[in-house]
């Protein structure tokens, strides 16, 4: 299966339990020099979008 991430990439899901689970640890990271902040939010914004269509995936696969 893919996805299309945020800058309009199709990415390959091979794994869909391990992307589910790389793409939530993903989410968590920030930078603790702020002057990073902006990065991080871009890095956030991206790793939660790709997040969300993966358990949308799991849901309508489960749902099946």
């Amino acid at each position: 299966m893919k996805i299309t991430d945020l800058n309009g990439y199709e990415i390959e899901v091979t794994d869909l339990k391990e992307a589910i689970c790389i793409a939530k640890r993903n989410t968590g990271y920030s930078h603790e020099d702020k002057s990073f902040s902006d990065f991080d939010k871009r890095q956030n914004a991206y790793w939660m979008d790709i997040y969300e269509k993966l358990k949308a995936i799991k849901k309508r696969l489960n749902n099946n």
